[in-house]
């Protein structure tokens, strides 16, 4: 089954990339596909892959969908299942591209969007690591989620080659689905903020506080890190994680994220 990929008129500003061809996967032949589409992004064995075909098949059988793009064979992907019915949400668990600037991200997600808003749906929630900047600018910066928890080591050990030996700290992404605002941010002015002594591994500012509220920096590239050198990612997970959660836990939500790295925390109220 083809979905179509009209976004309603409270969509983002971004239009939709007409030439991309987004469908539902409901048959064993797809889902065993999309199972080793993710396997391969995931960087798992085929056997191993983070949603197995029967599990894909599962989520579909009970209400859910499984989503997928196609070009040369499976190009993007995801899963979505619904909350608690009070909620009026829908959980995405997992959600992929074979490539980052081919525009297939944005296209599979306005594609879970339209579906979740025929259905009802008014907020979409997934989580991520606050390390890999690329999701994080797409999530709060393209989409217009907000970042509401800061969860320490939330999955546990994953075991793939993505996540390496790292442990999965993870942020909750909010998306209001009926009126999303993107919030585009620039870099701080360090000579205008209060920066922390604290140094990053790098060597340079992370951390900064000024009216508007927090300023946390994370690497360019985490995932390359991981690959070579472990340690150092270790300690850019310790370093975000010892100013973020405390921010969270005092009342702030991540509203916005540059495209330096830098993500702009504010207060509930004024970010929600």
């Amino acid at each position: 089954m083809r979905i179509s990929t009209r976004v309603p008129h409270t969509a983002p500003a971004e239009p939709v990339n007409a030439g991309i061809r987004i469908h539902l996967a409901e048959d064993h032949r797809t889902l065993d596909e999309v199972s080793r589409f993710l396997a391969g992004v995931w960087q798992t064995p085929a056997s191993q892959p983070p949603f197995g075909p029967d599990a894909l098949r599962a989520v579909v059988h009970s209400g859910g969908a499984v989503h997928y793009a196609s070009g040369d064979g499976v190009v993007a992907a995801s899963v979505l299942v619904f909350g608690p019915l009070e909620s009026h949400a829908v959980y995405s668990m997992i959600a992929a591209a074979r490539t980052s600037d081919r525009g297939y991200g944005f296209v599979l997600k306005q594609a879970q969007r339209v579906w979740a808003l025929e259905r009802g749906a008014t907020t979409m929630i997934w989580t991520f690591d606050p390390l890999v900047s690329r999701n994080a600018h797409f999530n709060l910066a393209k989409l217009g989620a907000v970042a509401t928890e800061y969860s320490e080591d939330f999955f546990g050990p994953i075991d793939d080659g993505v996540n390496g030996h790292d442990d999965t700290d993870r942020l909750t992404a909010v998306w209001p689905l009926v009126e999303p605002r993107p919030h585009h941010v620039e870099v701080p002015d360090l000579r205008e903020v209060d920066i922390d002594p604290r140094l990053a591994p790098d060597g340079k500012p992370f951390f900064a506080r000024d009216d508007s509220g927090y300023w946390c920096r994370v690497p360019r590239d985490i995932v390359a890190t991981r690959r070579q050198d472990q340690p150092r990612a270790a300690t850019w997970r310790t370093a975000v994680r010892g100013v973020m959660l405390p921010v969270f836990d005092g009342g702030f939500v991540a509203t916005g994220f540059s495209r330096s790295g830098w993500y702009h925390l504010t207060r509930a109220e004024d970010g929600s």
